[in-house]
């Protein structure tokens, strides 16, 4: 069977054009994870002034149901998660290591990672960050899923939408819909590495 992840990072180049930097970060019993970085300037469909920060190797085993007895090495959900900030007014590269812990987290936890969800890293995403999770947005619009040969499923490339404490305990109790409805009345710019909460009255 095909290895998915020079698939994945092809996919990745055609969207996003050149990486300018990449890290690898391995954690016990894991497989390696690195982060790509894809500045304004390198070409593909990157927008002036954005940073983007990929993950690839979280698509190299699907994510298991943490129910199941024995994981199926073939079938289950791919995704890479892939983070959009506005460069320059903070040390954002500093994300490195918690994207890299983010996708670790279906071999770590078990967690299978889905549209909706809420990942919480537990510390600022970057130094002086005022987020310390993320939402995680539908796939699709930067980025095309990446068909894979039967019977794997598709990798999904995830945005990642920083979220304030407050956000996102407004959004464990009113869902993940309703915070975004929010976002969206208020103009809230999701890539701004240093807004502030969105009115939550």
């Amino acid at each position: 069977m095909a290895d998915v992840l020079p698939l994945v990072e092809a996919r990745l180049r055609t969207a996003l054009g050149e990486p300018d930097a990449r890290a690898a970060v391995t954690f016990l019993g894991t497989d390696r994870i690195e982060v790509l970085r894809f500045s304004d300037g390198n070409g593909g469909g990157t927008d002036k002034g954005i940073v983007r920060y990929a993950t690839l190797g979280m698509s190299a085993q699907p994510m298991a149901d943490p129910t199941a007895v024995v994981a199926d090495p073939v079938a289950g959900p791919r995704a890479e998660l892939v983070l959009s900030v506005r460069a320059g007014s903070a040390d954002t590269d500093k994300v490195l290591r918690p994207l890299a812990v983010l996708a670790a987290s279906p071999q770590v936890e078990g967690l299978v990672v889905a549209p909706g969800a809420s990942l919480d890293v537990g510390e600022p995403l970057w130094p002086g960050a005022p987020f310390t999770s993320v939402l995680v947005a539908e796939a699709g619009g930067l980025i095309e899923d990446l068909e894979l040969d039967a019977p794997l499923d598709p990798v999904r490339f995830l945005p990642l939408l920083p979220m304030t404490p407050n956000e996102a305990a407004w959004k464990r109790v009113h869902g993940a819909g309703a915070l975004q409805e929010r976002w969206l009345a208020s103009g809230t710019d999701l890539r701004d590495p240093s807004r502030t909460s969105v009115p939550l009255d």
